[in-house]
């Protein structure tokens, strides 16, 4: 059972609260192995929040500091993820990332990342010297002193990961309960009550990964370990005919600072550039900036400067979770029956996977939890295709013969057709609004941002009575 509705009256084996990536990643990885599952979220629709707005890379975990837990996972996350995005039709694209140096410091850092890749596990690394980076990437910017080239980074539909895991959970039996933002908890003896604004939900064992509230819901257990600093990353979003100017990921030298600025293609054929890095105490602070803009411009012209005469298709923003950590803050309280998974940074897209294995490996011998054996045998889901390196439903003569709605172009910008949208009213998990239904089909986020085909979707939304979502006309 999916969407909104009341709290269910019935005890649950496990309560995942948060339906970001991560949440939906621990919730299928239950509900597989027979336990009943409930996954609660605030917002009315999965991956509404850090999963939706992200660099959405595939990373192979070569930066991150060795001998932590985020390094571990992100290294066997990388793994699952592409094995998983294979048999489910998630867009991966795998380009390649070069960290390119743009002063001599930087470049005397190379070989150094080099050696934290081995760390890392990652062996595959390479130095690259100017001329070939210029012959590589002919429209970056003049300057460059190399670069260290990253062969195993991809890009990755990060929307389509977050459905595809909460759709497999759904299929398995676990209970989607959106709209329930949780108030407190009441912990017991032989399970823990969750007091949400829609009633209470028991369950004999919790999961916080409430991504920028985790740290809310942890101290609702009794525990101050850390605290989230909401960090806004800012980015634009550049038009499809600029994707001829880029082949690789390219990334900065990272410094105390932090990552820095990227450029990258996005899976679905614009360039994106960005994030802006900025601690916020306002855990909503979404918007986009004049002076965001202006950095990221800056930042642009330095690394791809014919970027940044391209038409802008969109900004947008995100909220990472911070925290005073440099890792992940994954802990473990038997006692409690209660299992806190926060502090999980932009690295979660890769790792949600391996996170979600490492609870069910930890929380085997936990009592009432029959982890013991594998997963229950059964597929993934078949994903919508929205990439643009795959074939899309339009370009099937095949499929359009057996059912012609695949052939009607609603939205002419990311070639959107109305058998498409239909199907995701009706999917497993039917977008709750108009943000929903881009997501999952692309309807909208082409360079008119839905100015065309407002009208006819809406129209398709109005006419599709048994789909739950609100009739409001894309702008």
């Amino acid at each position: 059972m999916t969407g909104s509705q009341e709290a269910p009256d019935e005890e649950f084996d496990v309560a995942v609260v948060g339906a970001g990536v991560v949440g939906c990643a621990i919730a299928r990885a239950f509900a597989q192995r027979g336990m009943s599952v409930a996954l609660l979220d605030s917002r009315s629709d999965v991956g509404d929040v850090t999963s939706k707005a992200n660099t959405a890379i595939l990373h192979t975990g070569y930066d991150a500091k060795p001998g932590t837990l985020e390094s571990r996972l992100v290294a066997r996350g990388y793994q699952l993820l592409g094995d998983y995005a294979a048999k489910a039709g998630i867009p991966v694209e795998p380009l390649g990332a070069l960290l390119v140096a743009w002063d001599v410091e930087q470049a005397e850092t190379l070989p150094e990342l080099a050696e934290q890749a081995v760390a890392n596990g990652y062996e595959h690394t390479r130095q690259v010297d100017a001329e070939e980076v210029r012959r590589r990437e002919p429209h970056l910017g003049d300057g460059q002193f190399g670069a260290l080239e990253v062969p195993g980074e991809s890009i990755i539909c990060p929307w389509t990961t977050t459905l595809a895991f909460a759709t497999e959970a759904v299929r398995h039996g676990a209970r989607l309960l959106l709209g329930h933002t949780v108030l407190g908890v009441e912990p017991a003896e032989e399970h823990v009550v969750l007091d949400t604004d829609r009633g209470k939900v028991r369950a004999r064992h919790v999961v916080n990964a409430a991504g920028l509230g985790s740290d809310e819901v942890h101290r609702m257990f009794g525990h101050k370990s850390f605290s989230v600093t909401p960090r806004r990353g800012q980015l634009i979003v550049f038009d499809k005919l600029a994707r001829s100017l880029l082949n690789h990921i390219l990334l900065p030298v990272p410094s105390k600072f932090g990552k820095g600025v990227l450029v990258s293609p996005t899976v679905y054929g614009n360039v994106m550039l960005g994030p802006t890095a900025e601690n916020m105490d306002d855990r909503t602070a979404t918007e986009s900036t004049e002076d965001g803009m202006a950095m990221l411009r800056d930042k642009g012209r330095r690394i791809l400067p014919a970027l940044l005469d391209e038409e802008v298709t969109t900004v947008y923003a995100g909220l990472r979770a911070a925290t005073e950590h440099s890792d992940y803050q994954i802990s473990f309280h038997p006692e409690q029956r209660y299992v806190c998974v926060g502090g999980i940074r932009s690295t979660g897209l890769t790792s949600s996977l391996a996170i979600a294995e490492h609870l069910t490996e930890q929380m085997a011998a936990w009592p009432g939890l029959d982890l013991s054996g594998p997963p229950l045998e059964a597929a993934p889901p078949r994903m919508p295709s929205i990439g643009q390196a795959q074939a899309r439903p339009h370009q099937d003569a095949g499929l359009i013969a057996q059912d012609p709605a695949y052939g009607e172009i609603v939205c002419f910008c990311e070639r959107v057709s109305r058998g498409e949208i239909r199907d995701a009213l009706h999917s497993d998990i039917p977008p709750a609004d108009i943000g929903g239904l881009r997501r999952r089909t692309r309807a909208g986020m082409g360079r008119c941002q839905g100015f065309f085909c407002g009208s006819a979707v809406s129209r398709m939304i109005r006419d599709g009575a048994d789909a739950p979502i609100a009739a409001e006309i894309i702008k």
